[in-house]
């Protein structure tokens, strides 16, 4: 059924098509993490030798907002480390853990899909339709702020931090600071800088000037 939306999307017609965890998982260890020791990612990540992380940047109703980090930690995780990131590692509910213990973890399993590419990695994000809600998200609120841009870096942290910034800079962006504060969501930053993965301070570039 997935490869057949894939089809129906139009996604076969222009590249191959390869649902990473269809054959199970693999172990990613998380080094410095305070709440995940390993990472279960889908068994096929192993086949690549370089990724482009393509994210549009959007709020969410768990994490307050999603990004690079999100990507790389919920997007390759498999079914099984779905489960394990918004658990806080405790194999607990997905949908009853501790708020920070899951914005933690998402760092932590951010970290080891980073630290395991040793740097062959590209992180994009798109800030358009930026909604309140993600993509996920069966019947998402309709977006109720102007389109942003596009911006990319080889650091997932400093990225998503600008892609903030430029949403608490906006005039039309309360509904979707009110997300990320009522989620603590800032705190994934924290987290992920605490640990290693990237730095908050960042110069942005205007390549169109």
């Amino acid at each position: 059924m997935h490869y057949q939306a894939a089809e129906d999307h139009g996604y076969t017609a222009i590249a191959d098509v390869d649902i990473m965890d269809e054959n199970g998982s693999m172990t990613l260890a998380v080094e410095g993490g305070d709440n995940l020791t390993e990472n279960y990612v889908r068994e096929n990540f192993a086949n690549y030798d370089y990724y482009v992380i393509l994210s549009h940047f959007k709020g969410h109703a768990m994490a307050g907002f999603g990004g690079a980090i999100k990507n790389i930690s919920i997007g390759i995780a498999s079914s099984e480390g779905k489960a394990h990131i918004h658990s806080g590692g405790t194999g607990g509910s997905m949908w009853g853990g501790d708020q920070d213990a899951f914005l933690e973890s998402m760092a932590e399993a951010g970290k080891s899909v980073a630290d395991y590419l040793d740097g062959n990695i590209l992180y994009i994000n798109v800030m358009n339709r930026l909604s309140v809600d993600c993509d996920c998200d069966g019947n998402p609120s309709e977006p109720d702020m102007h389109d942003i841009g596009i911006l990319a870096s080889f650091d997932p942290v400093a990225l998503d931090q600008a892609c903030v910034d430029l949403i608490y800079g906006a005039e039309d962006g309360q509904s979707l600071i009110n997300r990320i504060e009522s989620r603590n969501g800032l705190h994934t930053l924290e987290q992920a800088e605490k640990i290693g993965l990237g730095s908050r301070e960042y110069q942005l570039v205007n390549i169109d000037e």
